[in-house]
């Protein structure tokens, strides 16, 4: 099949069976491994080597992991280590112990089968974990944490493990790097992360492109990644790396953005990979064993992990539910069975029952978690994962931080107001650092950029873009997402504020009407007239070119010149008027 037809074939499947699972609250990762099953060898055989898929479809884990890095500081990351040592540490020992000692208790056949399988299943899939985590608003909580503590030390533990089977074949590979090299590369990796990477996107930021930025992103990530790969770590591992290296970083949340499509797209073809990867032959030939296999493993690992959680106090309801999320088996079991695999140490009918019994457990994983949300939620005792959120909520948005934009952040830092700072040009990011806000790189009109930035959690948008095309794209965007939010809009002309006001943005600043009229007041002082005078004569003015912007707005045709002309020469015989009179009306 050409690669248009597999492109079909994929995006068929996704398009049917994702909306159909997600509609019946199952999940879009059981969706897809459905879609995998159905156009994989076992059912409709469309597609007979779902291990080329799934080399290819792992760059959607790199991608995911460069975007969890992206969200870890290493500041955080340190604060971390208790969590990642015990909890994590923990887990991978005792599950590989425990599954060490079962299988060899049922094989009686040598140590290094059963350790190397034990290994393996103690892994979960980082994919699927976060995947979860995300969908339910589990993982930017203290207790999500402590849940990617676990997955980040797994992936950490990879490496090791791989070196642990070379060890046990008695072979050595002369082709695999010294040690010093994959430890020159990772301080490579942090140096170029300080000293080239940023100043890289500052420069690149100058051209104003979405284009360049994505290239520039996706640059960073696979260029990491291969670097990693050709010294002997794996590309995930590179992939976090960087993302570490820029989680401080003001294009933080553009590479974010950028990223994203790609990692959805790829994940998601994973996943399907996953799926097809299901011998159905298999299992209806050992149909008690590879269940009865999936279901210990999973009981285990949860009871194990859970167990682990507990000594950290809080709901024990909330810790089942996350360890029942880490429970399944872990893409990176494939990557190890394989490994020994061709290393001679495990046979290749091993590998197969591994192989259906970590994708049967994943495909376990969201019904489960699922169905342990209704029981907890019909009983009365479910709690939001919400209550413990972690994340940052800002109370004012400010969309464009130019000089307009600057004057307001300025006065709300010297209020303790905290504002976040949306803007395209790293000058003014570099500026607004040095307040202590937090700021984003990239265009306010794009929606998960909003939504990274907390709009959903202001109380106010201030769009102080220096277009007013761009600020009217803004303005398009938070309206049709947010139409309760309370918007106030930087406005270059009267028409300007006609425009904002048909897009429901009811409050707007004339950029140049304040400054005007205070212009205006003190050449009346100079000229001689008595400094209450001048401010009354002002105070008379802005009454009346307000009243006389509403009824612009009201006329039939206020985009009409003529219209406005007509308008414009009524005002100003009732402006003299006025004046004359020394009165307000």
């Amino acid at each position: 099949m050409s690669n248009l037809g597999l492109a079909i074939v994929f995006l068929t499947a996704t398009v049917i069976a994702v909306p159909f699972f997600t509609r019946f609250k199952l999940g879009s990762i059981l969706g897809y491994l459905v879609a995998g099953i159905i156009i994989g060898p076992s059912v409709l055989g469309l597609i007979n080597d779902p291990d080329q898929i799934l080399h290819f479809a792992e760059y959607g884990v790199v991608f995911l992991l460069f975007i969890i890095g992206l969200e870890l500081d290493p500041q955080k990351l340190w604060r971390m280590r208790n969590d990642i040592i015990f909890i994590g540490g923990g887990q991978l020992l005792i599950t590989t112990l425990v599954i060490f000692g079962a299988i060899f208790w049922l094989l009686n056949d040598g140590l290094k089968v059963p350790l190397i399988v034990g290994m393996a299943l103690a892994l979960s899939s980082t994919a699927f974990a976060i995947q979860l985590m995300t969908e339910r608003r589990v993982l930017n909580t203290p207790l999500g944490q402590k849940g990617f503590s676990v997955l980040l030390m797994q992936d950490i533990a990879v490496i090791p493990i791989l070196l642990l089977v070379e060890a046990l074949a008695g072979r050595s590979n002369p082709d695999a790097p010294a040690w010093w090299v994959s430890i020159a590369a990772i301080v490579f990796v942090l140096l170029s992360g300080r000293y080239f990477v940023n100043p890289f996107l500052r420069t690149m930021s100058r051209y104003g492109s979405s284009e360049v930025m994505t290239a520039s992103a996706l640059l960073i990530v696979m260029a990491t990644a291969l670097l990693m790969q050709m010294v002997g770590l794996s590309m995930g591992m590179g992939a976090f790396t960087a993302g570490i290296l820029l989680a401080n970083s003001s294009f933080r949340h553009q590479m974010e953005v950028e990223i994203s499509p790609f990692k959805g797209l790829l994940l998601g073809l994973f996943f399907i990979a996953v799926g097809m990867k299901l011998d159905l032959g298999l299992l209806l030939k050992q149909p008690t064993t590879i269940v009865g296999a999936a279901v210990l493993l999973m009981a285990f690992k949860t009871l194990i992990i859970y167990s682990l959680l507990r000594a950290s106090g809080g709901l024990k309801r909330e810790k089942f539910k996350l360890a029942l999320m880490l429970s399944q088996g872990g893409e990176f079991a494939f990557v190890i069975m394989s490994f020994a695999l061709g290393q001679g140490i495990i046979s290749s009918d091993m590998n197969n029952l591994v192989t259906i019994v970590v994708s049967l457990s994943m495909a376990l994983t969201s019904p489960l978690v699922l169905l342990v949300d209704k029981v907890l939620k019909s009983s009365g005792k479910d709690q939001n994962y919400d209550q413990e959120s972690v994340s940052h909520e800002p109370e004012v948005i400010i969309a464009g931080f130019g000089r307009f934009g600057q004057i307001t952040g300025r006065i709300l830092t010297a209020n303790r107001i905290p504002f976040t700072a949306l803007d395209y040009n790293a000058e003014h990011i570099e500026f607004v650092k040095q307040f202590g806000n937090k700021v984003f790189f990239g265009d306010a009109t794009n929606l998960k950029l909003l939504k990274a930035a907390g709009l959903e959690h202001a109380k106010i948008m201030f769009i102080a873009a220096d277009s007013d095309k761009h600020g009217f794209a803004i303005a398009k965007t938070v309206r049709e997402h947010y139409p309760n939010l309370k918007v106030i809009a930087r406005a270059k002309s009267r028409l300007s504020v006609f425009k904002y006001r048909e897009m429901g943005v009811e409050t707007t600043v004339r950029e140049m009407f304040e400054s005007s009229l205070k212009a205006a007041q003190i050449v009346l002082e100079e000229y001689g007239i008595d400094e209450g005078r001048a401010e009354f004569m002002v105070k008379v003015f802005r009454r009346h070119d307000e009243e006389m912007l509403e009824q612009a707005y009201q006329a039939n045709d206020k985009y009409d010149f003529d219209e406005l002309l007509k308008v414009n020469r009524k005002g100003r015989k009732e402006l003299e008027s006025l004046f004359n009179n020394d009165k307000l009306e």
